[in-house]
C-alpha cells in the first residue's frame, strides 16, 4: 500500500501527520502538486510536481493509484474515481470516503456548485481546526492499523 497525497490545498499540518506516519509504518508517502514542495529527507517521502492544469494533480493521481492505495484528498470527484479503482480516501478532516457515501456526497458537491453558478451565496467550509486535525489523525491511525488494506470496501 502506498499513501497519495493531493498536496496543492492539503493542511501542513495534515501533511506533518503523513510525514510521521509514513516513517512509522514504513510506507511510501508520495505528494502530488502543481508546486514544488518541500518534503523531509526520507526514503519513505517524496513529492512529484505535475504541469499547472485544471485537474492535472488528479489525474496523475488517478492514473497511478493501485488497489489498497490510500489517497488523502478533499476533492470528491477525485476521491470517487480513486473508489472506482478499489483505492481508499481520506479527506483531510478525517472523513472516510466509501462506496456507501460517495454518491451522496457528489451529488451534494454538484448541487452546490449549481447553486454557486447561479450566484448563490453557499459560503465555504469552516476554518481547519484543531479538532479536524484530530479527527484526520485517529481515522488515519485506524485505518493503518487494520490488517494490510487490498480492496476498497
Amino acid at each position: 500500500m502506498q499513501i497519495w497525497v493531493d498536496a496543492d490545498a492539503c493542511p501542513i499540518a495534515i501533511k506533518e501527520i503523513l510525514y510521521r506516519a509514513a516513517e512509522r509504518n514504513r510506507l511510501q508517502l508520495i505528494l502530488v502538486a502543481n508546486q514544488m514542495l518541500r518534503t523531509p529527507p526520507s526514503a519513505w517521502i517524496r513529492a512529484v510536481q505535475v504541469p499547472q492544469g485544471f485537474d492535472v494533480a488528479d489525474n496523475r493521481i488517478i492514473e497511478a493509484v493501485a488497489p489498497g492505495d490510500l489517497v488523502i484528498t478533499a476533492d470528491i470527484p477525485l476521491a470517487a474515481a480513486v473508489i472506482e479503482r478499489q483505492a481508499h480516501a481520506l479527506n483531510p478532516r478525517g472523513e472516510l470516503y466509501s462506496k456507501e457515501n460517495i454518491r451522496a456526497l457528489l451529488d451534494m458537491r454538484n448541487f452546490m456548485d449549481t447553486l454557486r453558478s447561479s450566484g448563490v451565496e453557499t459560503g465555504g467550509p469552516n476554518a481547519f481546526s484543531q479538532s479536524d486535525r484530530q479527527t484526520f489523525a485517529n481515522q488515519l491511525d485506524r485505518f493503518l492499523a487494520k490488517p494490510q488494506q487490498n480492496s476498497a470496501k
